[in-house]
């Protein structure tokens, strides 16, 4: 082997040991702390090197930067010898003085050997390791660690001058993970969608799973209006007609007020005693009734559910006033979507008619008024006490309104068009004459 070759092969090993030691450095920061842990549980013995690497990667981090300081430093040296002079005797036949040519070859090593450096030692190893960074860190990050020991005196003496420098400036010298938040799941599933890993009913239930901790009891309620309830003290035959009449399958039992709820009965129970000749009275059918506050979240509903056996809860207020209904249906449907069934109350509905313009019932929840009308905030949001369509309306105009009265909001036009005693009832919902005009214009 001539000298020439000699030194180009010694070149390209460092450059790939240069590699290695980038590679490894950005295979171990990339790598997945939780998939590494779940290696480890199971027994893997790089897995735990690794992870323990990963979670303080000071020392180790010290040890890869000695490696590819030491690779370049030699890879400069060794390129300026041989190589070197051969380029020079090639110049020096077009004529020129020796000083220009060994000037002009000595910068072609130089270039040469800087660009290999970028491309080979850095460029392309960091792609391989961002691509597999698992894999690669249980197979190189154990073996630079242990390399690390070897040169003890120096990597402890860059870690320690890293540290002294980091504290000089207050700057934090241990590496925290930081919780993962719920809109980095998000962003993970969506990107999952978008690679075919999860289709959107996944990405659209782990969003509303995600949701439950932020949604109040009150938005999956029906509301007092729409509830339909029996009074122990009517006769029998009338609360029959209620319960046809309804469709529902629960119904509250009271007596004296609506707010003195004594209990639950079901219609399954009601059918069934009546089928085979038994009595139906409401007062020894009945279940009690399990009864939340109005500031619990869902998810504290649906735990509040899987600790009981009952899966109907009446919402109060702090007066102790009930405010509506839910159920386990209406916490799954927040995480599903919608699940019609036969038998189950009508959900409140908006019915959009041919000119364009919306006719909404007061009930609809303002989560979904703002998402069928794309808006991203409402006026007294935050500092009002609405959950409701009704409720907005009402806390717009600061006093009971009378049909026909209206205002506008983010180029919609909000119009009572029917009240139930003082309770809104029917909201119409059309563009403002100036947005449909612009939309026409555009």
């Amino acid at each position: 082997m001539s000298e020439l070759s000699a030194e180009l092969l010694i070149l390209f090993l460092l450059l790939m040991a240069n590699g290695i030691f980038a590679m490894a450095e950005i295979a171990v920061v990339s790598a997945r702390k939780a998939y590494l842990k779940q290696l480890a549980d199971k027994g893997n013995a790089r897995a735990k090197s690794t992870l323990a690497i990963a979670r303080e990667p000071g020392r180790f981090l010290s040890a890869v930067q000695v490696g590819i300081t030491l690779m370049v430093v030699l890879a400069g040296d060794v390129g300026g010898g041989t190589l070197t002079r051969v380029i020079e005797e090639s110049i020096l036949g077009f004529d020129i003085s020796t000083a220009l040519a060994h000037k002009i070859a000595k910068g072609l090593v130089v270039a040469g050997i800087t660009l290999s450096s970028v491309v080979i030692g850095e460029l392309i190893p960091k792609r391989l390791g961002l691509a597999n960074p698992e894999r690669i860190a249980l197979y190189l990050a154990p073996a630079i660690n242990n390399l690390a020991r070897i040169v003890s005196p120096m990597v402890s003496l860059l870690t320690w001058l890293t540290d002294g420098i980091m504290k000089l400036f207050g700057l934090r010298t241990q590496t925290t993970e930081k919780p993962v938040s719920d809109e980095e799941v998000n962003i993970l599933i969506e990107q999952g969608m978008h690679a075919g890993v999860f289709n959107k009913t996944e990405k659209d239930m782990v969003a509303g799973v995600l949701e439950l901790d932020r949604l109040p009891v009150t938005a999956l309620m029906t509301p007092r209006p729409k509830i339909v309830f029996l009074n122990l003290d009517d006769p029998e035959e009338a609360n029959w007609r209620r319960i046809v009449a309804s469709g529902h399958s629960y119904f509250p039992v009271y007596q004296g007020n609506r707010d003195h709820v004594l209990g639950l009965v079901s219609v399954k129970a009601l059918w069934a005693h009546s089928a085979i000749g038994l009595s139906t009275s409401l007062k020894n059918l009945m279940v009690p009734a399990l009864i939340v506050p109005e500031t619990m979240t869902a998810i504290q509903l649906l735990e509040t559910f899987k600790k009981s056996s009952r899966h109907i809860a009446l919402i109060c207020d702090e007066f102790g006033a009930i405010q509506g209904l839910t159920s386990l249906i209406d916490v799954l449907e927040a995480i599903v979507g919608d699940m019609p069934a036969q038998g189950r109350r009508d959900a409140p509905g908006a019915k959009q008619r041919e000119d364009g313009s919306w006719l909404v019932d007061a009930t609809l929840s303002i989560g979904e008024v703002k998402s069928m009308f794309n808006l991203d905030t409402l006026p007294h949001e935050n500092d009002a006490d609405f959950q409701t369509l009704g409720g907005f309306v009402m806390t717009q105009f600061g006093r009971i309104p009378a049909a026909g009265d209206y205002f506008d909001h983010a180029g919609w036009r909000f119009e009572v068009v029917d009240m139930d005693r003082h309770r809104v009832d029917k909201v119409l919902v059309a563009k403002t004459p100036a947005a449909a005009v612009e939309k026409v214009a555009g």
